[in-house]
Order: C-alpha cells, then structure tokens, then sequence
C-alpha cells in the first residue's frame, strides 16, 4: 500500500490529506459552486498555479456522483479547447481535482472590453465550442451544461483560445437518457418534454450561446412573471418546446443572413433534424465567408448593460439535476402557449458577470 494511504474495510484505498498538501499549497476558496469550492493549487515543485475543485462528500450522494462523474469524463478527454485533469485525489472526506488555470476570464468579459467586436469573433468562439464538442460526441460524451458561463479564454494575453470546463454532468451516451438536467434557459425541447435525448442537446445549447453573443438577448424570455417562480419557468419551458424565438428589430438588424440560418439549425425543434457539431463546423458562418465585418459591440453591450443594471435583475443558474418539482415546472396543460404574453425583448436572467471573480493573476502572483 502506497505510504499516506487509508485501507477501510470495504477495501477501498483512499489518499490522505498529505498526499495532496505535501504536493500542492492549497489556498483559500475563492468561489463556492454548486457542487463544490474552488481555490488555487500551487505544486510545490514547479511553483506551477492550477485550479482546484473539492468536492465535499458529506454534502451528499449528488455531490458525490458529480464528483466522479467528473473525474471519470475529465480523464479520458485530451483537447485544446477543454480545459485537462492535471491531477485527482479521493480522501475519506473529499474529492479533489486538479486542472489547467484559465487566465483569460469569461467570453462576455472579453467582449465588453473591446473597442471592436464583430460576427467574425462571435464565429471565433463559436467554432472552438462547436471543436470541443464534436471532438466529445466523437466519444460519445454528452456535456449537458454548455452555456456562456462555461466558456473562458485560457490567457489573459492571448484571447484566440476558448476553453472549456465543468464536466459533472456530462455522461456518456451509451443509451436513451431521459433525465431532466442542466441549465433550464439553455434546454433543448426534448429535455424540457422529458422524451429521450442525447448528443444533440449540446447543439441546441451552442446555438443560444451563439444567439446571446451576437445579440446581448437570450432567445428565450419571459417579462411579466418574478424570475424563479414556477409560472415564470412553465412559459419559458413552452416557448422553447415551442421553438418560440425570433430575430427582434434592433438587434438583428446587422446581422448576416448566415449567422441566423445557422442559429435556425442548431435550434431546430426536432432532434433528428439539429444540426451535428461536425456538420455547424461546415458551415458558411463557421467556415467561409459567412461572417459579418460590422461592428456589433455598441447594440449587444447595451442590451447587456442596461439589463444588467435594473434592481430586478437576477442571476439564475441551475445546474442541477432540476429534481425542483418538475412536473409542476412543467406540465404542458398549466400554461396554454397561446395565451403567452408578448413583450419586447430583454437581457434579463440569462448571463453571469464575473469580472472581478479570481483576479487570476495578481491572485496567482501573490500566492501565499
């Protein structure tokens, strides 16, 4: 038995705290996610920073699940636009992973920070998320949770690299999945109907970030209800099995007739019908000359901006299994689509600023 190592009756074989802080210098949390904390970890050795999730077993059978879930994913998954395991450890209270430190911050960080931002870097971003993920349903990998969130430049200095991160709820689609889960603004129809699903989701999933980067809006919304009520969800989850969004004067004015066929694709209602991955990597707003030159910056910024800034505005991330009372979420004779209220367009609950979330290098730098 490896020394530092735990042998408990069920004869598992598990790593003591040692083995982790004789190897990395572990800070402080930074952040506390839904399934887990995050902090900074310094090898000793190489003085090399890299992120750390810790997954507290205590907190539950979920957490637990996740946790490997994770693990398992994360070791057989080797590209550029993923951010790689560095390292792995399992003591008697807790998970431990090691991964690459992104130092570049969220997608719509960037965007905000330009002078000029247009459908070509919009198309950047998309095609490496659109790599990533063909690359995982290559392996039969569903991720289950893309959303905007999700995405970061991987350095500060160099923003024509997107990465991307968290795997809990990824899985492998080795039959019919049925179970509710991921972020609801950002589930596919068949999610939402509880029919079967599988690869996918994930390009329906690119195709609302696509929507969002090139307008500041989500294409799902709904204005007239409190955000996290239930009567607020039920309309959001008709009007995406429904399909209902449109491409809303101002905002898609300047936006190339390719750009929006694409968006069309992605977010087609019937799964057998979307899009593949492999296949949007193809296409002319991916692949030719698609893309627009014209500067979007001033119109999604402002959607963003002035939405970000009303008191109501609230952030809502769900990226769990969504066992909240989903039935009553949503049972399609609770809300009739046709009495669904049409008002005008908003950034309301969609994305997450995180500007001043880690600090990454004056953190890094001044790591103690």
């Amino acid at each position: 038995m490896p020394f530092g190592c735990l042998a408990l009756r069920d004869g598992r074989t598990y790593d003591s705290m040692s083995d982790v802080t004789d190897k990395y210098e572990i800070g402080q949390v930074l952040r506390a996610k839904e399934f887990c904390e995050l902090c900074l970890a310094k090898d000793r050795q190489t003085d090399k920073v890299f992120v750390c999730k810790k997954f507290l077993k205590k907190d539950g059978r979920k957490v637990r699940k996740a946790a490997k879930n994770e693990i398992m994913i994360l070791k057989l998954v080797n590209h550029p636009n993923i951010l790689q395991l560095i390292d792995t450890f399992e003591t008697r209270k807790e998970y431990f992973i090691i991964q690459e430190l992104a130092t570049g911050g969220d997608v719509f960080d960037w965007i905000l920070d330009q002078g000029n931002y247009t459908e070509r870097d919009a198309s950047n971003v998309i095609r490496q998320v659109l790599e990533a993920v063909a690359y995982l349903h290559s392996l039969n990998i569903v991720h289950r949770n893309l959303k905007l969130e999700n995405l970061m430049y991987y350095t500060e200095n160099n923003h024509n690299k997107v990465v991307l991160r968290d795997f809990y709820l990824s899985r492998f689609e080795n039959g019919p999945i049925t179970e509710p889960c991921g972020t609801p603004e950002y589930l596919a129809p068949e999610v939402v109907a509880r029919h079967r699903y599988g690869r996918p989701v994930d390009c329906w999933a690119v195709g609302v970030i696509m929507f969002i980067l090139l307008s500041g809006n989500p294409p799902f919304y709904d204005e007239t209800e409190e955000e996290n009520t239930d009567l607020h969800n039920r309309i959001i989850f008709c009007r995406i099995v429904a399909g209902d969004f449109e491409f809303d004067s101002p905002y898609w004015d300047d936006i190339s007739p390719a750009a929006k066929e694409l968006v069309c694709r992605l977010m087609e209602v019937d799964q057998m019908l979307r899009i593949t991955a492999q296949d949007a990597l193809w296409h002319e707003w991916i692949a030719g000359n698609g893309a627009s030159e014209k500067n979007l910056k001033d119109g999604v910024c402002a959607q963003f901006e002035k939405n970000f800034a009303k008191a109501k505005w609230r952030v809502r991330i769900h990226s769990s299994s969504l066992d909240l009372n989903y039935n009553a979420l949503w049972h399609p004779c609770n809300v009739n689509p046709g009495s669904l209220p049409h008002t005008v367009v908003t950034f309301k609950s969609f994305l997450k600023l995180r500007r001043s979330l880690f600090k990454w290098h004056s953190t890094a730098r001044g790591f103690k």
